[in-house]
């Protein structure tokens, strides 16, 4: 009898002592949790000083593009632009001057023609109406060269235009995105990872 109070005694202190590390351990892992959830990773957008907002700044690069093509892309620094608006620019004035004279080339033979002479440069190889159809076909890719270096010239204006704004472009911390990673509070075996984006006004 008394063997079986000391086995039965020996058996409650061994399930207590395992009761309690159970705890113990339970406590620890509580512990460990509750650091991790206090611990949250944030990564800031770097904070850029916003420059001065100049209002007038569009109007003035768009008007000294208008006074001289390139001059608007210099005032907005962006220099590398302006030897692309020149060579535009060039590659259509040249078609317009080849344009324009040859059509007055084929013009002037066929006026000489109106008038009975047979001594014009195409004499013998160009008919009446090939000179009328070359005078047609000259007279279209000159004005298109016309509208071709308008459209230049009003891109120029545009892109100043557009790039001072784009310049003055405020970007700070008011507009943030930030990952973050949280332990859950109400299930502490999974966690939240997430990102946020803020605007403030």
């Amino acid at each position: 009898m008394q063997s079986k109070f000391v086995i039965a005694t020996l058996c409650t202190l061994f399930f207590s002592f395992s009761t309690f590390s159970q705890e113990d351990k339970d406590e620890k892992e509580k512990d460990r949790k509750y650091t991790l959830k206090t611990e949250e990773i944030t990564v800031e957008a770097a904070s850029v000083e916003s420059k001065p907002f100049d209002p007038l700044s569009p109007s003035t690069a768009a008007f000294y593009s208008a006074v001289l093509p390139g001059l608007g892309q210099a005032y907005n620094k962006k220099y590398w632009k302006i030897p692309i608006i020149y060579a535009a620019l060039g590659t259509s004035i040249y078609f317009y001057i080849d344009n324009n004279n040859e059509y007055h080339r084929y013009r002037d033979a066929y006026k000489r023609r109106l008038a009975g002479f047979k001594d014009d440069e195409f004499y013998g190889r160009v008919t009446d109406d090939g000179l009328r159809n070359a005078q047609k076909q000259l007279n279209k890719n000159r004005e298109i060269s016309i509208l071709v270096t308008i459209g230049i010239y009003a891109l120029n204006i545009i892109d100043a235009n557009v790039d001072a704004h784009l310049l003055q472009y405020n970007v700070d911390d008011n507009l943030s995105l930030r990952p973050h990673y949280k332990i859950n509070e109400f299930d502490y075996k999974s966690s939240d990872v997430g990102l946020t984006l803020n605007f403030q006004f």
